[in-house]
C-alpha cells in the first residue's frame, strides 16, 4: 500500500456535511488545508467552521433528493472553487422495523436519499471529473450494505442498491482516470442513532423483538467518528484505492465471516447451479443483438 503526496489543494464536495461523519470528513479535509464544499439540508453548524477557516469553506444548503437543485449546487461549487477532486456522498437516514411494518413513505425515504441522491450527485460531477481526467468518488455504505438481518431490512436494501450501482459507476469511471470507494463503515458515535426513526410497531413481533434485544444487550463497540475521517484521508491519498473499504474490527470480522458462509453455500450447491446451465442456439424469433 503507497501513498502519494498531496502537492495542490484540494477541493471537497460532502453531502451530509453538518453533523456526524460527514462534519468529521469535512473538518479534517479543512485541517489539512484543503478546501471542502458542505452541504446538508441545515448548515447552521457549517457556518461555525467557515468563521473558523476562513475562505476554505463553502457552506450550501441542499436536499439530495432534488436532482435538479443538485445540480445546481454543483455547479455553483465548480464556480466559487474552480474544481472538484473529492466527492463524499454521506447523506443518509435510517427507519428500523421489521419490513411488514414499514408504510410507503417510509420505505421511499430511505431509497430517496439513501440511494437516489447518491445517484443524482454521481450524475452532477462526472462532467467536471471527466473533462479534468481525475478525480475520486466516495460512497459512504455500511456494514448493512454487506449483511442486513431483522428490522435493517429496508435501510439495507437502500445501501445493497448504492453498492451495486457504485460498482458499474467505479468500471465506467475508471475509463477516465476517476476513482470510486464504497466505504463500509462500522459503529460511530454520531447523531445517526439520535435522528433514527422506527416503524409503528405490530405486536406480533413482540417476541422476535424480544430475542433482538437480549442479542444486542452487550456493551457497545461504538468508536469516535474522527478515527472514520482519519481513514478516509489514508483512502484519498493512495495509489491504488479499493473499490472497498471496510471501517471497524467487529464489522471486517463480520464481513469475512458472512462471505465465507456464502461460498460455503454456494459450493455446496455447485451441482445444481452448473446443472441448470446448458448451451443451445437461439431459439426461432430471438434476433441476434448486434
Amino acid at each position: 500500500m503507497t501513498f502519494s503526496n498531496v502537492e495542490n489543494t484540494r477541493v471537497w464536495f460532502i453531502t451530509g456535511a453538518s453533523s456526524g461523519l460527514g462534519y468529521e470528513f469535512a473538518k479534517k479535509a479543512l485541517e489539512l488545508g484543503d478546501k471542502v464544499v458542505g452541504v446538508a439540508r441545515n448548515i447552521e453548524k457549517l457556518n461555525e467552521l467557515k468563521r473558523q477557516f476562513e475562505g476554505k469553506l463553502l457552506p450550501l444548503r441542499l436536499d439530495v433528493t432534488n436532482r435538479s437543485d443538485v445540480f445546481a449546487t454543483v455547479e455553483s461549487a465548480i464556480k466559487h472553487f474552480g474544481k472538484i477532486d473529492i466527492v463524499i456522498n454521506n447523506a443518509g437516514n435510517m427507519v428500523m422495523g421489521m419490513i411488514e411494518e414499514f408504510n410507503e413513505d417510509e420505505v421511499r425515504s430511505q431509497m430517496e436519499t439513501n440511494f437516489y441522491g447518491a445517484v443524482w450527485v454521481c450524475q452532477a460531477v462526472m462532467p467536471y471529473l471527466r473533462a479534468q481526467g481525475s478525480g475520486h468518488i466516495i460512497q459512504i455504505s455500511s456494514i448493512g450494505g454487506l449483511i442486513t438481518g431483522p428490522m435493517s431490512g429496508v435501510y439495507s436494501a437502500s445501501k445493497f442498491a448504492l453498492e451495486g450501482f457504485s460498482e458499474a459507476l467505479a468500471q465506467e469511471a475508471a475509463h477516465f482516470g476517476i476513482n470510486v470507494s464504497i466505504v463500509e463503515p462500522g459503529g460511530y458515535w454520531t447523531n445517526l442513532y439520535l435522528k433514527m426513526g422506527f416503524t409503528t410497531q405490530k405486536q406480533e413481533y413482540d417476541s422476535l423483538r424480544e430475542e433482538l434485544a437480549k442479542q444486542n444487550s452487550t456493551e457497545s463497540v461504538d468508536s469516535d467518528p474522527k478515527l472514520a475521517a482519519e481513514a478516509i484521508m489514508k483512502l484519498v491519498t493512495s495509489e491504488n484505492p479499493p473499490l472497498r473499504l471496510i471501517l471497524g474490527s467487529l464489522v471486517y470480522d463480520l464481513a469475512v465471516e458472512n462471505t465465507e458462509k456464502r461460498i460455503s453455500i454456494w459450493k455446496e450447491w455447485e451441482s445444481v447451479s452448473r446443472s441448470a446451465e446448458n448451451a443451445i442456439p437461439a431459439p426461432e424469433g430471438y434476433g441476434v443483438i448486434e
